[in-house]
């Protein structure tokens, strides 16, 4: 709710790219990881928050209304606009055949299947799919070989008719066909693919996936046949709703609930949905999530007034001096103080009411399956200087900014150590040791190694540049320089530039978006850092990952309609930071005349506010080191868009959603842009421009391993790596916040698992209670 996120399947942009400059660390290679530099954070792992319940305390029967963002755009998952709607509304309608356990792992789903499994490594791999016999569409025809076989050929790229956002896996099929029975799928790879379990979920039937316009066109609005605990009945476009109903030709465990609703509601007016009673789940931001805490905590409250909400910030002196006023001789000053108490009086009476309202509901709370980094845009500018990178990543405190977040929530709040898992996560270790912690003295020092000097910012070029024509030496990783030292020399085949990295552009001297290689001692430190990222992956160390939770959800006096702040239109700067002495040009750092100034761009909505806490905090802290940034607020609807994906910007927060298939779902993400046929460069999903042919490399390897301990150890390798570039600081799992009804069970903060439909229903009644659906 109060987060940007990325959704998998975005639009990939073309964008160009600037040189890459080598970085400095002034550490030693690493020898069994015994650096001071080395940094290991304890994984936490917090359980989902569901109620969860045994099917036989849970009523049969019920309608249970769930707050969506907005009406589906379509029920296709693979169309390029699927979202989250999409997603939790098919995970109720179709086979899902290894949905993920509550630590983000697939999990064979026996509903669909009896088993699933590799029977043939050499000479190509074949997965054999045995169905549960029971297993049919609403139809009544059986789930079998010709669904898997036009779900392949529509998703597998070599029908440009199909629209499909994504064909990851099914590019590498080589055959599917019927086994020995019908209830038999066998696949055959051209390729190897170890993340085959990610293929065909969502299931579709044949009438969806055989023919472009039903592809295209019909699955957007309606499914021709459905599998699952539900099916779909209607969707009301005009009153925003998509109800499905209890699927009467389920095989398995019947669904409690006569029917679920998902309703369109607004993020920002969930809470007067749940208190008008129009919905009983909701995913909340930490502001609605205090007032459901702070409502239960005033119950029987004995007729006291509310210790919150509006009105509750005047004291005694102030109440005093209002009524004084209300009943003062100066006619003027009472009529405008008594219509300031009557407005007031009103505004904590309906704040009151809702209060009441919200009394019905509890907060369910988690660690979400996603999590928020800190980009850096390496296309140009100060951090296409791999030095400056690393000086921003060094003076983060990265523990204070998860405690910003996660800490007024009462979650238990470590920073992340991965790119490519979360804590709790089979592959998840910490490998941010292969960048550093923060130490401020040594961002500063990578700084002043990078041309960056107090009082720079006052000066001209004499000619001479940090790391200048005449310091060049070729190759090296990151499109580094490599001196004659034999340290420098590891990996000369991977950089980080597309095309010829080794060749100067003509005009290289005097472009300001290109930066030139660093001197030879600089590229030596670079090459000790690679070599750190190289040891962290061998020599790695067990964290204790047990850690209890800490306080509740607290009050907070905030009034209704509106978040607490006041937002500034697309475009505006922030405020900026207290005042400095008249002399701050001077002493701010600079290089050629030009001061350090990053552009830090943050969404201004309602909704965001945690973002813009950590944002500002961000700035504090590369503030101490010397580098200014100037924060800008732009509209939440454009700030992916029209900054993110389009490159324009230096800094930026913004989310990833988690995967149990990294070497598949990342590789986008961390990809080495590369130049297109026009001119243009691919970024795939690399909107910070920065990538190397070495990680590339790992994850193709990964993504070909069938040993998934021998995959995971590529893809801790290639975590390292990403590490070792600093332009993808990752900081914390998000929160997950999730208003439901009292009485409901079996649903809520999910985390990393799937809601079991046919589970969710309200509580049986007990003998002196009310009855399990006492809203319906």
């Amino acid at each position: 709710m109060s987060h940007v996120g990325v959704p998998r399947g975005t639009v990939r942009k073309r964008r160009t790219l600037a040189l890459l400059a080598t970085g400095v660390l002034t550490i030693p290679a690493l020898a069994g990881c015994t650096s001071s530099d080395r940094v290991t954070t304890v994984a936490i792992v917090v359980p989902q928050d569901v109620a969860a319940a045994g099917r036989d305390v849970v009523a049969d029967g019920g309608t249970v209304n769930w707050a969506i963002d907005a009406m589906p755009t379509t029920f296709n998952a693979f169309q390029a606009d699927a979202d989250a709607t999409t997603t939790r509304i098919t995970g109720a309608l179709l086979p899902t055949l290894f949905p993920l356990d509550t630590k983000g792992t697939p999990r064979m789903n026996p509903d669909y299947l009896e088993s699933a499994k590799v029977i043939e490594r050499e000479p190509k791999q074949v997965v054999l799919y045995r169905l549960n016999q029971q297993a049919v569409w609403s139809d009544g025809r059986e789930i079998g070989a010709p669904d898997f076989v036009a779900q392949w050929r529509a998703l597998r790229g070599k029908d440009s008719a199909f629209w499909t956002a994504r064909n990851a896996g099914y590019d590498r099929i080589e055959r599917i066909e019927r086994g020995k029975t019908d209830l038999e799928v066998r696949v055959t790879f051209a390729k190897p693919y170890g993340d085959w379990r990610s293929l065909f979920s969502p299931l579709y039937p044949k009438q969806v996936t055989s023919s472009p316009a039903a592809f295209n066109d019909r699955a957007r609005t309606t499914l021709a046949a459905t599998s699952g605990p539900f099916r779909l009945r209607s969707v009301k476009k005009g009153a925003g709703t998509v109800t499905l109903t209890r699927n009467p030709n389920w095989w398995g465990s019947a669904a409690k609930l006569d029917s679920l609703v998902f309703r369109a509601v607004k993020p920002q007016d969930r809470v007067q949905a749940l208190v008008d009673g129009k919905v009983d789940i909701a995913d909340i931001d930490a502001a609605a999530a205090h007032r459901i805490v702070a409502a239960a905590r005033d119950k029987g409250g004995n007729g006291q007034p509310l210790t919150h909400g509006p009105g509750s910030e005047i004291g005694p002196a102030a109440a005093m001096r209002s009524w004084a006023l209300a009943h003062g001789s100066d006619e003027k000053a009472a009529a405008a103080a008594r219509a300031s108490r009557e407005k007031t009086r009103k505004a904590a009476e309906l704040y009151a009411t809702e209060q009441d309202g919200l009394r019905d509901y509890v907060v369910r709370k988690s660690l979400e399956p996603a999590y928020t980094q800190l980009a850096l845009n390496g296309e140009s500018g100060p951090l296409a200087d791999e030095r400056v990178r690393r000086a921003v990543a060094r003076a983060l405190n990265r523990q204070e900014l998860v405690d910003t977040v996660l800490g007024p929530l009462g979650l238990p709040a470590a920073p992340l150590g991965s790119h490519l898992a979360l804590a709790g996560q089979p592959g998840y270790e910490d490998n941010s040791g292969a960048l550093g912690e923060q130490d401020t003295k040594k961002a500063q020092a990578l700084l002043a190694d990078a041309g960056w000097t107090r009082g720079g910012a006052m000066k001209k070029s004499d000619g001479t540049k940090a790391g200048s024509k005449g310091e060049k030496a070729k190759g090296g990783e990151h499109g580094k320089a490599e001196p004659a030292d034999k340290a420098a020399k590891a990996d000369k085949s991977d950089d980080n530039k597309p095309g010829d990295d080794n060749k100067p552009r003509e005009d290289e001297e005097t472009s300001p978006g290109h930066v030139l290689a660093p001197a030879p001692a600089a590229a030596v430190q670079s090459a000790a850092l690679l070599r750190q990222a190289d040891a962290f992956t061998t020599a790695r160390a067990v964290a204790d990952t047990t850690e209890s939770a800490r306080g509740r959800v607290a009050g907070q006096n905030r009034g209704p309609g509106g978040a607490v702040g006041a937002y500034a239109p697309m475009g505006t700067a922030a405020p900026s930071a207290p005042a400095r002495a008249a002399d701050s040009v001077r002493d701010a750092l600079g290089k050629d005349g030009k001061p350090l100034t990053l552009r830090f761009v943050l969404p201004s909505g309602p909704g965001s506010e945690s973002l813009r806490a950590v944002g500002e905090k961000i700035s504090t802290m590369l503030d101490a080191i010397g580098i200014r940034t100037e924060i800008i607020k732009v509209a939440d609807a454009g700030y992916f868009k029209d900054h993110v994906a389009s490159g324009a910007y230096d800094l930026a927060l913004y989310s990833w959603p988690a995967t149990a298939y990294p070497a598949t779902d990342d590789r986008p993400i961390f990809a080495k842009p590369v130049p297109a046929t026009d001119g243009s460069l691919l970024v795939e999903q690399n909107y910070t421009r920065i990538g190397t042919d070495h990680i590339d490399q790992l994850f193709d390897e990964a993504l070909s391993e069938l040993d998934e301990g021998a995959a995971q150890d590529l893809l801790k390798q290639a975590d390292a790596r990403i590490w070792a570039a600093a332009a993808s600081i990752p900081l914390y799992q998000r929160p997950q916040l999730v208003a439901t009804d009292r009485e409901l069970v079996n649903v809520g903060a999910f985390g990393f698992g799937v809601p079991h439909y046919q589970d969710i229903g309200f509580k049986k009644p007990q003998a002196a209670g009310s009855p399990a659906n006492r809203k319906k």
